[in-house]
């Protein structure tokens, strides 16, 4: 039932494309595997067929900026909980770029200007998994939710930085993010 690919296919592109939200994990050498649910339309671009960049918002933590700079594999995985059943992997190696890095400045015209951005995480596609999705279930979208968005607004810069200090600078194993560190 499963198929791997090389690359993102144009079918794989416009599936990735209707998806509301996608799964990221990775893991360090010891401690925990962080999987993390990521969403909000336009943050997620396939810059080509083995390359996607994906924009990181601030969160309670920052796990996976940590992982990545200990270990930069990456698996991202959408399914269809509408239409027909699929299951699509994404298999790779990441970067994550912080406004100070040239890469974030070259690359947020691809996406919204969202309060509390993070970082830009670049992810080099090795390779693409399909499976059937059989047992995933239906669920219907009904919209996306405002509260990150609001409460980074009301926040403003220099107390979401505030944040970051606080919650975004380790990891919750104690792995460094280097958030604010060249």
């Amino acid at each position: 039932m499963a198929n791997f690919f090389t690359e993102i296919t144009p079918e794989l592109k416009t599936f990735i494309e209707a998806q509301h939200i996608f799964f990221v994990a990775t893991a360090a050498a010891d401690g925990r595997i962080n999987l993390s649910p990521k969403g909000l339309t336009n943050t997620f671009k396939i810059v080509d067929k083995n390359k996607v960049l994906w924009l990181n918002l601030t969160g309670s933590g920052n796990e996976t900026a940590a992982h990545v700079l200990l270990n930069d594999r990456m698996t991202i995985m959408f399914c269809s909980f509408e239409g027909k059943p699929l299951i699509l992997r994404l298999y790779g190696t990441a970067k994550v770029y912080h406004e100070r890095d040239a890469a974030f400045k070259n690359n947020t015209h691809l996406f919204p200007e969202i309060p509390g951005t993070r970082q830009i995480i670049e992810m080099k596609i090795e390779s693409v998994q399909t499976s059937c999705g059989y047992a995933v279930p239906f669920m219907d979208f009904k919209e996306e939710r405002q509260q990150l968005n609001a409460w980074a607004e009301k926040q403003g810069k220099e107390r979401i930085e505030k944040y970051w200090k606080e919650k975004n600078t380790k990891s919750i194993d104690g792995l460094e993010t280097k958030i604010f560190e060249n």
